[in-house]
């Protein structure tokens, strides 16, 4: 009888610690009784150490004192499923955790204590965290190392939660890296208010940052928060910054020293806790040089500098974008367009490209509102991209070297020699010859 016994206790012991979520159980006093061997693994601790002290000794969660669901389950007698919380391991590390708990009781129903499963969802939460950055990232389409450099940084930029100055020429995409700040920041839940500082003039402008109370103009019938109102807790995008006057930087410069600032006709004090990003298509340090741009603000706004490059310098990124924009734009565009002809690539990648990727956004736009097939041609182009495109002959239509150009091309492809020579507009042996030349060859 007694071996008998003994070899149940060893069997639901086998049992109880091949869960593999972590177990223990509490008597009435939250004092642990058992705990398993994946309650161990994830802790820290050992069944020796948990056993006999209490639960919040050994789990030390934020809620441990305040809102404990072994606590509610001991005295509600409900059952507690699926709660998030954060535990501190053995080595101090936190580890988020879904518990749940329910009554524990004997065979004649007497309440025993409780038992609480948990689990560890760190490395859920963590692809949770890599897919909303690949969210919140998707607009931004590059293979471009420049581009990827900004990329990779843009987490631990958004976390810092400092200043960012976004500099790059009109049409580049400084606003969808502000944007992408913002989401990823602390503050994403927060407003993220926007205002372009070269498309007002300056009194506007200063109404439309600061606010104004009822009476302060002629036709102000009502108070109006400013955008520094509206973004309290968010992000505010100053755009075109380089556009503000000297005497409306020096009212900005008062803010983000210490966040207070005075509607128009008012005098009353506001405080404003926006996170400030700056873009411009201007070098503002020369423009400190020449005094259009107070040098203490630049230095103010400064802390983070973000360099983004125009179009030009990234043509390897002009197919993906192409592909990026018909797949967007035939939301809008019932079109049946799918794919691009290697010939518009080919001009694509000799255009020039003055305003950078909006206005290859509206080049693939206009080729596709002039498209009635499934597949975009040069005809549908707008001409002065047809006829600039097509001055230009050979592989290379930018700073880069042909073996940079096809390198990029191959890796791009993964290795399909015939899809470069589409993209390259040149025939299979010409690329085959240059790959030789080049020792490009794996």
């Amino acid at each position: 009888m007694r071996r008998s016994v003994a070899m149940n206790e060893k069997l639901s012991r086998i049992i109880f610690d091949s869960i593999r979520d972590g177990v223990f159980t509490v008597d009435k006093n939250c004092i642990i009784t058992s705990f398993n061997r994946s309650a161990e693994e994830i802790t820290g601790f050992s069944a020796g150490e948990a056993v006999g002290k209490h639960c919040y000794d050994i789990f030390r969660t934020e809620v441990c004192h305040k809102q404990c669901a072994l606590k509610d389950t001991l005295k509600k007698h409900v059952p507690v499923d699926n709660i998030r919380v954060t535990i501190i391991t053995k080595e101090g590390c936190e580890i988020p955790i879904n518990v749940t708990t329910t009554i524990l009781r004997d065979d004649k129903g007497n309440n025993l204590g409780a038992v609480e499963f948990f689990h560890d969802v760190s490395e859920v939460e963590h692809l949770r965290k890599r897919l909303a950055q690949e969210n919140v990232l998707e607009e931004i389409v590059s293979v471009n190392p420049d581009m990827n450099k900004i990329l990779q940084l843009l987490p631990d930029i958004a976390d810092s939660e400092c200043n960012v100055l976004v500099q790059g020429p009109s049409g580049s995409g400084k606003e969808l890296i502000a944007q992408a700040i913002h989401n990823l920041s602390p503050r994403k839940y927060g407003p993220y208010v926007k205002i372009n500082c070269a498309a007002l003039p300056e009194t506007l402008l200063e109404s439309e940052l600061f606010g104004y109370e009822k009476g302060a103009f002629t036709d102000a019938k009502r108070d109006k928060p400013g955008m520094f109102c509206l973004a309290n807790g968010g992000t505010l995008l100053l755009d075109e910054i380089s556009e503000m006057s000297v005497a409306l930087q020096v009212k900005l410069l008062r803010v983000l020293n210490n966040g207070e600032f005075q509607p128009l006709g008012s005098t009353r004090t506001l405080h404003s806790d926006a996170r400030i990003i700056a873009a411009t298509n201007s070098d503002l340090r020369q423009l400190t040089r020449e005094n259009s741009f107070r040098e203490d603000l630049y230095f103010r706004i400064n802390v983070v500098t973000i360099e983004v490059p125009p179009l030009c310098d990234r043509r390897e990124d002009i197919p993906l974008l192409a592909i990026h924009f018909i797949a967007k734009l035939k939301r809008n565009i019932h079109k049946q367009v799918s794919s691009i002809s290697p010939e518009v690539l080919h001009l694509l990648r000799h255009y020039a490209f003055p305003g950078n990727v909006r206005e290859l956004e509206n080049a693939i736009e206009h080729a596709m509102v002039m498209c009635h097939g499934d597949i975009l041609l040069p005809e549908h182009l707008p001409s002065h991209i047809v006829q600039e495109g097509g001055q230009t002959n050979g592989v290379v239509p930018d700073k880069k070297s042909e073996k940079e150009v096809i390198r990029e091309a191959l890796q791009r492809h993964r290795g399909n020699r015939s899809r470069v020579a589409e993209e390259l507009s040149i025939h299979r042996s010409t690329l085959w010859r240059k790959i030789r030349m080049y020792q490009l060859e794996k």
